[in-house]
């Protein structure tokens, strides 16, 4: 079935906000990533926006549905996210990496309302949420699971350790998304040109489904694709779902788009300007 025009338009709109949010966040802190926030917005937006289960107003509720941001040196994406939900305001987001601020470049479950894990060492995000998904099922909750990884960071060991135990288990209620726009900070130039980079990790789905996980391939800025794709995870029985979502690095804004050099460049005040420009011709139509 069709998505609902005014969800879907409403999706869309939240989306260009979290960008201009991720924006003007790291434009004013100096500092912090760009590339992979930008990439894994519409991610975002669907599960906080339609699919989590989840109370701003009480934060701990304990049947509340889990996210982990693995790659959490994105979490300015997901403190945008949260602003906008409603765990703090927005204005919050732009003391983003600053002394003493809740916005600190990864997340901190101690400090920030809404976090379910701290994250930031890359690889190690995943294996938390198999063992929520796992004690909500001995404690007869009913709570889903869902952790959010980079491409780069499913190189790391610990990642297919995890998905090996979460199959062997049947964990069907942990859905693991990979962000996967094939572009990291480092990599292998291609014919001089540094800005092409091959794709470091090849073949993510078919892995997936080799350590026995139910795999979606969707795309990750398309709302008529992750929605489906979000409720079919949630539906599946007696094996782990990987949604993976093939989406690009600086999206949204074009002379970020697919250029490594955005990872974790602060734009000047030139390229902020531009970038809102873009962004605001993005906002939906009635």
């Amino acid at each position: 079935m069709p998505m609902d025009p005014v969800l879907k338009r409403d999706l869309q709109e939240k989306a260009v906000q979290v960008r201009r949010l991720i924006l003007e966040a790291v434009h004013r802190a100096g500092a912090g990533h760009i590339g992979g926030p930008l990439s894994m917005v519409e991610i975002g937006v669907a599960l906080y926006f339609k699919m989590l289960r989840v109370d701003p107003q009480n934060p701990q509720w304990p049947d509340r549905d889990r996210f982990v941001l693995s790659k959490g040196h994105s979490c300015i994406a997901l403190y945008a996210i949260l602003a906008l939900k409603g765990y703090f305001p927005v204005e919050e987001v732009f003391t983003f990496d600053a002394i003493g601020s809740r916005m600190q470049g990864h997340p901190d479950m101690t400090k920030t309302p809404g976090i379910d894990m701290a994250s930031g060492s890359l690889g190690t995000g995943a294996s938390p949420p198999l063992g929520m998904a796992l004690g909500a099922r001995r404690l007869g909750k009913t709570f889903h699971t869902w952790v959010l990884l980079g491409d780069g960071e499913i190189e790391e060991g610990q990642v297919w350790e995890m998905a090996w135990a979460a199959s062997y288990y049947k964990a069907d209620n942990l859905t693991a998304i990979v962000d996967w726009n094939k572009v990291q900070q480092f990599g292998f130039p291609k014919d001089g040109n540094l800005k092409h980079r091959i794709n470091p990790l090849p073949n993510v789905p078919e892995k997936w489904r080799a350590f026995g996980w139910n795999v979606l391939e969707v795309d990750g800025h398309d709302f008529d694709a992750l929605v489906p794709a979000m409720e079919r995870a949630k539906a599946t029985k007696g094996q782990p779902t990987c949604i993976v979502a093939h989406t690009v690095k600086g999206k949204g804004v074009s002379f970020m788009e697919g250029d490594y050099n955005w990872h974790a460049k602060v734009p000047n005040a030139e390229e902020l300007a531009k970038a809102l420009a873009e962004l605001e011709l993005q906002r939906p139509r009635a």
